[in-house]
């Protein structure tokens, strides 16, 4: 019954399409009252556990998945292969020059085009669920990597002995993730101002742009600067890895401890050094690792494994409160919230409006800029109150840089899960006719969808979908104040614990947050595509 409301409201909404640049935009339903209401229920019993319980826990045992029966010697043969890497590489390069193919000369209807429908609708969508599965492995096999790989060390993977390259060090005022979020604010930028997303040609040009930016990092830098501090996409996997529940590790710990030769960071005669300077014995956090495979490839003792760890464990435990990844991980809370609030119905009119205000002609890119800065400094400025207030609750014996740091880190489950639900909606509601598309990535000869198409061909159950959402948004604020307790409950500098009135404000924070997000899942959405 629910799925049968939800679909004819679909079809009364789609009727209710907008007119953006000569193309019908497609207006779906949001999340359903029964499951926000479910969501609204379960967040508000987890907030009153969260007040009356003590820390808890999210540590536990690790599994070794390469000791597993069946799948372990699969799993030790895959890691240990380069040609299983070179080999995905290979594919992920002939899959990245089609996008940049079709974008550049084929049909420029979005959802016609191999270019658009591939990269923002499956693959930006495909990149964050993967998180959930294999970490931050898509760096690993990244395209962006591969081609520069190819320009500057003349090798797709491996130790290159006489690169076309300065190997500089990176100045130190560029070693944080600020350059990453300078990136991502100015990709988002593009992507919603300048309507990047329903460009095929558009976003073939983005996409050789990031070629170029990882060629010329590489061609200056040492090792890999641009997947280590200036690439967004690899900083944005690198934290929510943070959230997953697999990371690569020591197998076991004292033949760390007992290496002098330390392969995994100084690679071998054919393995490349770890390209984010990390020591696989001293590793605690999957913020900087790649996933590249060379470690486990360069150790002599077959030391380093896929492990299973609980859900969220290493943010609330492991990950080293730093300044700018503080900001870097606000950056996401807000960039995530304002990706969906930029497909609500009044969106356009309110920059209709202030840009006849402002005397703003054109595409209004001065005041798409205008709301842009507002929404992402909202959510900043809140945390920033909250972060205040909890200082003086505390007496000033932290400073505010210090607890701004700490308490950013229960945010990230907040921007992970809305982010999935948000990106669900894109691959369920904007895959409409990819089939015809993977048969014509040209799209030759191919005409817009009609809605009929859109609706009929939607491949999840609506019911499903919204089941989906629900889970995540719950499970994000649930982890959330799981890490605000493990945080709260050892304080620096002696570890002591806070009182519940103490971590009142940011709980308050992150309770509005989560409703902000669950709320934007349920209004009706414009869709791009």
């Amino acid at each position: 019954m629910a799925m049968q409301m939800a679909m004819q409201s679909g079809q009364a909404m789609a009727g209710m399409g907008m007119a953006k640049g000569g193309m019908l935009m497609t207006m779906y339903p949001g999340l359903p009252l029964l499951w926000s209401g479910t969501a609204l229920a379960a967040m508000a019993l987890v907030t009153l556990l969260a007040l009356r319980t003590g820390a808890g826990t999210l540590g536990g045992r690790w599994w070794v998945l390469s000791r597993l029966p069946a799948v372990g010697p699969l799993l030790r043969w895959l890691a240990t292969r380069p040609a299983v890497l070179v080999g995905l590489r290979l594919v992920a390069v002939a899959l990245f020059l089609l996008v940049i193919a079709t974008g550049l000369f084929g049909n420029q209807i979005p959802q016609r085009n191999l270019a658009t429908m591939l990269t923002w609708t499956f693959w930006w969508t495909g990149v964050i669920i993967s998180v959930l599965v294999v970490g931050s492995a898509w760096c690993a096999i990244c395209p962006w990597d591969a081609l520069a790989n190819l320009l500057v060390r003349q090798r797709i993977w491996g130790r290159a002995h006489m690169p076309l390259s300065l190997e500089l060090r990176v100045p130190r005022w560029l070693r944080n993730t600020w350059p990453a979020l300078a990136m991502f604010v100015g990709l988002t930028w593009l992507e919603l101002g300048f309507g990047i997303t329903t460009s095929p040609y558009g976003t073939a040009v983005l996409a050789l742009i990031m070629v170029v930016l990882a060629t010329l990092s590489m061609a200056l830098f040492e090792r890999k600067a641009f997947c280590h501090y200036f690439c967004a996409v690899g900083r944005t996997l690198g934290a929510y890895s943070t959230v997953a529940p697999v990371a690569v590790r020591p197998v076991d710990t004292d033949v760390c401890a007992r290496c002098k030769t330390l392969e995994c960071y100084h690679g071998t005669g054919e393995v490349e050094p770890c390209p984010t300077h990390l020591v696989m014995g001293r590793l605690r956090e999957n913020t900087f690792c790649i996933s590249c495979g060379a470690c486990a490839i360069a150790c002599p003792k077959q030391n380093v494994a896929w492990r299973a760890r609980p859900l969220g464990s290493e943010l609330a435990l492991d990950v080293r409160p730093r300044w700018d990844h503080a900001w870097f991980i606000l950056g996401l809370v807000a960039l995530t919230s304002f990706h969906g609030f930029t497909m609500m119905p009044f969106w356009e009119s309110w920059m209709s409006r202030l840009a006849q205000w402002l005397g703003d002609s054109g595409q209004l890119l001065w005041s798409f800029s205008i709301g842009m800065t507002g929404a992402l400094l909202l959510p900043i400025g809140l945390f920033a109150l909250a972060i205040w207030v909890t200082r003086r609750l505390l007496g000033n014996r932290l400073s505010f840089r210090r607890l701004f740091a700490i308490f950013a880190l229960p945010t990230l489950p907040l921007a992970f899960s809305y982010h999935l639900a948000h990106n669900l909606t894109h691959l369920v509601r904007e895959s409409a006719g990819f089939g015809s598309v993977l048969a014509n990535p040209f799209g030759v000869g191919a005409k817009p969808l009609s809605m009929a198409e859109r609706m009929a061909d939607l491949w999840m159950p609506m019911d499903l979908l919204f089941t989906l959402q629900t889970a995540l948004i719950v499970l994000g604020f649930w982890l959330a104040m799981r890490v605000l307790r493990q945080r709260a409950s050892r304080l620096p500098p002696k570890g002591t614990a806070m009182t519940l009135v103490q971590r009142l404000p940011v709980t308050l924070y992150l309770l509005v947050m989560a409703g902000f997000n669950l709320w934007l899942l349920m209004q009706p959405m414009i869709m791009r595509m």
